[in-house]
């Protein structure tokens, strides 16, 4: 089986690299991306080819790996490379699902996201699958044989999930982090310590991702809301609010 992927960034990389080494059928790669630079040294570490981004060979799969304000454009430009399948993980799933019913209707259609980064594999990788044939199979044992958790979703249900676990909980993040004083870390709480932790997390990523993913799903509203709405309350209204948070 032959493979594209679209964009040479981690993803696309990681991506690649789940086919390689732990597809059940053999898989000849090649990657593209935008920078030829970035193609190539994405070919280099896999030890694949790459192939510029004009090309017109067709592979048995396309996997786009881009960001997710290009994602639609890439698919409707690459559809017509691939030959039995088409694989996204560019982290929205509605938008993607669409084009790719849009554009490859006749083709194996998966979008999946991993809800890691890739150095932080194995995790949670929702999937959504049309259409699916041999292509998706091996796609998925593959991903299993890493211990990944493979589940089945819907684009719904996958970005309105995405609202609260990456919109709502980066903002809050961050937040705290531009909102925290420097303190002598023998005063931290193991509550505040492990929210420390995970500001440095967030604040060691791609600031054009977070940012992407700001852009693509509601929720960063509704955190500003809620924290005007501690900040402001009476004990009466705070105790209220305490006790709905743990309801929940």
């Amino acid at each position: 089986m032959n493979f594209l992927v679209v964009g040479a960034g981690a993803m696309g990389r990681w991506f690649g690299r789940v086919l390689v080494e732990d597809a059940p059928t053999s898989v000849s790669l090649a990657v593209t991306d935008a920078s030829d630079e970035t193609a190539t040294a994405a070919a280099d570490e896999l030890d694949v080819r790459a192939v510029p981004a004009d090309t017109d060979e067709t592979f048995d799969g396309v996997c786009v790996a881009v960001p997710i304000p290009a994602a639609t454009d890439v698919i409707a430009e690459f559809a017509d490379r691939a030959e039995r399948a088409i694989v996204d993980v560019t982290g929205t799933m509605a938008d993607p699902v669409r084009a790719m019913q849009e554009h490859a209707l006749d083709c194996e259609r998966v979008s999946l996201h991993p809800l890691f980064a890739p150095a932080n594999e194995p995790g949670n990788v929702p999937l959504v699958a049309e259409n699916s044939g041999q292509v998706t199979a091996d796609i998925v044992a593959a991903l299993r044989a890493r211990d990944n958790d493979v589940f089945e979703t819907t684009p719904t249900e996958h970005d309105e999930a995405m609202e609260t676990v990456q919109a709502r909980t980066h903002a809050a993040v961050l937040a705290y982090a531009l909102a925290a004083d420097d303190v002598d870390e023998r005063f931290h709480t193991p509550i505040s310590e492990g929210l420390q932790s995970l500001a440095d997390q967030v604040t060691d990523g791609d600031a054009r991702v977070y940012s992407d993913i700001q852009m693509a799903f509601d929720g960063a509203d509704d955190v500003a809301a809620t924290a005007r709405q501690i900040a402001e309350a009476d004990p009466e209204t705070f105790e209220k609010l305490y006790a709905d948070a743990g309801e929940r």
